[in-house]
Parts: C-alpha cells; structure tokens; sequence
C-alpha cells in the first residue's frame, strides 16, 4: 500500500482569535475570552486567547475561575460570524487541496490527505502545511497550527501534542518518531480519544503511558473496554487504518434528527412539557422541509443536579412515519407525561427522531381524518416558506409567547449560543 501523508491543521484559539482580529487585537498579547455577559459567572468561556492560556488559565473554563487579577475582554459570542469565517478558511484549503482529500473535523479543524499534491506542488508536507497557514492568516488574520503523519491518528497527535511546543506551530511524527519521542509522554489525556475516564481505569494497573499500554496483556485490555481496546492498542501503536478514502464512502445505517437544549434555570414539569411542545414542533417543521419522515421519538429529560437522581429516558412509537405536528406533538406529550417525574425540576431536554427516511409519498394513519393531516402539511409548508423568507421570528405560535418558552430566544442562536445576528 502506497505510504500517505496527512495535514491536520487547527485554527488557534479560534472564536477568540476572530473576535480579535474584528477589534484589531493580537491573540497573542491580548487578554480576551468569548463568553456571553448576559448569563451567570459560571458561564463556560468558549473560547480564551493564547495570551491567556500562557498565563496558566484553561480553556473552557468558567468566568469566575479567571483570577481577579487578571484583566481582559469579554466578547459576546457570534456563532454566525465564526461560521462564516471558518467557510472563507475552507476555501482557502480548497485552492491547494480537492474536497475529496479533506475531512472537516471540526469548524476550526480539518484534516487534509496530501499524498498526491506533495509532487504537484514540489513541496514537503511540512512546506505545504506552512504555505496554507500562511496564506490562511494573510487573509483573514487567524493564525494556526499543523499536523503532519504518516496516518490521520499520527496527523493529530503531532498537532495536539508536538506543534504546540514548535517554533513554526508544525509537528511532524511517523511510527518510528511517534515511540521515541511520545511512547513515555504524561498525562494519557493528552492522546487523542483517551479522556479521563479511560486513564482512570488504566491507573490502577500502572499504565499511565502509551509505552505501557502496548506492554499490557492484550486480552486484559478487551476484558476491561471491549471492542474499544482495538482502537487503543493501534493508537499506542501509532498505528491508524482509516483512510480518507473510508472516511468519503462511509454510510451509516441509520440516520436521526435530532433537538437539545440547556434551559438557563431549573424548569417546572409544567414549563418543562411547553418547552418539549416548542422544540417537536420545530422538529417537525425541519422533517417537512427535509421531506423526512420518522416512526419513533426518543426523549431524554435531566433533572436539576442538586437532586442528583437518574435522567428520565424513554421511546415512542408512531402508527405511522410521520413529520405532522398533529401527531408527533401528542405523541412526545404522551411520553413526557409517562416518563417524567412532576416532583423534580427540569435542566435538560433533548428529543431525538429517530430512523428518519426520506418521505416517498404520503401514507396517513387509519385513525386520522386524513384531509385534516393533509391541511395541517400545507399549512407547514407555508410556516417554512414564510420563515425562509422573512426570518425565523416573522411567524410565531400562541405557546411560543408563554412564560418560559424558548423558542423566540433560540431563533437568534446557533448550538445553544448567541449567533450575533
């Protein structure tokens, strides 16, 4: 098999840098976190700047965790503007690179299989890397850092853990480099997909290194996570062997649409069921204009931490796929109804349609005036026309102007924050 090259490039500190360079501040010397001042001081920044990453302080924290000392600027967050930015970046990487050799991981992280431009381009992979990031902060200011690997694992790992003590913000690793320089590296954590949980099982039995893990008994480590070891013994390895090419043709099986949300307070089980109605009904309005269908919901409810008591969890199914909101509302306030428990206060929601097929034609259920069902779907349709064209708010329902409804509030967000629009 033909040896492959990859890049793995990360925009630094990305939603800080952006908000940066919109005030023509350096990331770099200038103390700035994106975080919304509308909410509590435990609000999670989402992002910091280098310069204060120097000074000690973690990534994602919370605003109160930043010592008084220390002064800086808060950015509300502008999940559009992040966006479109990230999209002028893209392309960038499509001027050296074909969309079939690149994976966007992440909005501020794509990897990119350079095996076939390296003679094109006449250069290494290090000098190709170097010339995309360049050209990436001539033009919108954003600095970032690059990984290079003999395979995408090896392409992350000199990234997350070699570019960063780099010069050039260039790491660069194959199998052999990979054993001699990070087969005793600490923490675990720091290899990509070990998380703490995993190092907390490997602990009592003295693994605390990748070195470590390849001496360990291999039957031990399925017996303690199952097929998961397989993935941890290649990685420990530096071995990894996905392609991009497997990354391009795989399909899942099945597919899901799903809806979640953070509730700033604590909700009532009343509040809580409104807020349940509002996002179906978004949903809906999403399957139509998909022509999507689904014949199963999965609800998933969390109550306040301080009760400390299980989630509420449960599945409904439908008599038929549907996307009508006269059918999968009642449905979801049925499961509500029978899973959560009244006595508890709400944090948390997420719904999730599951199975989601492509609508082929319109099969109504026996027990629904069919007329009325095809009513309801062309008064849907007209909601989606009339928000497409005038904005998610230029429609509203009776209950998203309830006390504790949602929806009007995450018309102007993007995942859960501000989209600055």
């Amino acid at each position: 098999m033909k040896q492959r090259t990859y890049l793995c490039i990360d925009l630094k500190s990305f939603y800080a840098s952006v908000e940066c360079v919109a005030r023509g501040m350096d990331p770099m010397t200038e103390n700035l976190v994106v975080a919304d001042p509308d909410r509590t001081e435990k609000t999670i920044c989402l992002a910091i700047t280098p310069a204060m990453k120097a000074l000690g302080i973690k990534n994602r924290c919370r605003l109160f965790e930043i010592p008084s000392a220390v002064k800086y600027t808060i950015a509300p967050p502008r999940m559009q503007k992040y966006i479109d930015t990230a999209a002028d970046i893209y392309s960038i990487y499509l001027q050296y690179i074909a969309k079939e050799d690149i994976h966007v991981y992440s909005i501020d992280e794509a990897f990119m299989d350079v095996t076939d431009y390296l003679t094109l381009y006449r250069f290494s992979a290090r000098e190709l890397g170097q010339q995309i990031m360049t050209d990436i902060y001539r033009t919108t200011g954003i600095r970032a850092a690059c990984g290079v690997g003999t395979n995408l694992y090896l392409a992350k790992i000199a990234l997350d853990i070699t570019a960063k003590h780099a010069d050039d913000f260039i790491g660069e690793l194959d199998e052999e480099s990979y054993r001699n320089q990070l087969w005793d590296h600490k923490p675990l954590t720091d290899f990509w997909r070990i998380g703490s949980g995993t190092a907390r099982r490997l602990e009592p039995y003295g693994i605390r290194t990748m070195r470590a893990v390849t001496e360990a008994d291999e039957d031990f480590l399925y017996r303690l996570f199952g097929i998961d070891a397989e993935l941890l013994i290649d990685h420990a390895w530096g071995r990894e062997p996905v392609t991009m090419a497997d990354i391009k043709a795989y399909r899942p099986q099945s597919n899901c649409l799903g809806s979640g949300q953070v509730l700033g307070c604590d909700y009532s089980f009343d509040k809580g069921l409104l807020v349940v109605k509002e996002m179906m009904d978004l949903l809906c309005l999403d399957l139509v204009e998909k022509n999507l269908v689904t014949g199963s919901l999965t609800l998933h409810v969390s109550y306040a931490r301080r009760f400390n008591i299980a989630s509420a969890h449960g599945t409904i199914a439908t008599d038929t796929d549907t996307n009508s909101d006269l059918l999968l509302i009642p449905a979801v306030t049925d499961l509500y109804c029978r899973i959560v428990n009244p006595s508890y206060p709400i944090h948390r929601v997420n719904i999730t349609c599951n199975n989601v097929v492509p609508e082929e034609y319109h099969q109504y259920s026996f027990f629904q005036d069919s007329a009325e069902l095809e009513r309801n779907r062309k008064m849907q349709q007209a909601v989606i026309s009339i928000k497409n064209k005038f904005g998610k708010d230029a429609i509203l329902k009776g209950m998203n102007l309830e006390e504790g409804a949602t929806t009007r509030e995450r018309n102007h967000q993007i995942g859960g924050h501000k989209s600055g629009e």
